[in-house]
C-alpha cells in the first residue's frame, strides 16, 4: 500500500486518520470501530464492506 495514499485516506463515516494492519489488508477506524478491506491493494472504502470490531480488537490497537 502507498505511503502517500495512507496519508490521504479517512474514514468515509467520520473522518477520523485510519490504521494500516499490513498483515489482515485492513484499514482501522478506531473511532467507529470499523475495518474497510484492502483487495489487490486497493482500499474499498463503503461502510456496508466493513467489519465491526470486537473491543479486544479494537484494545489491542491502543
Amino acid at each position: 500500500m502507498d505511503a502517500r495514499l495512507l496519508e490521504t485516506l479517512v474514514c468515509p463515516l467520520c473522518k477520523s486518520p485510519l490504521n494500516y494492519l499490513k498483515d489482515s489488508q485492513e484499514l482501522v477506524c478506531k473511532a467507529d470501530r470499523l475495518a474497510y478491506p484492502v483487495r489487490d491493494g486497493i482500499p474499498v472504502m463503503f461502510s456496508d464492506e466493513a467489519r465491526a470490531l470486537t473491543h479486544e480488537e479494537v484494545d489491542a490497537l491502543r
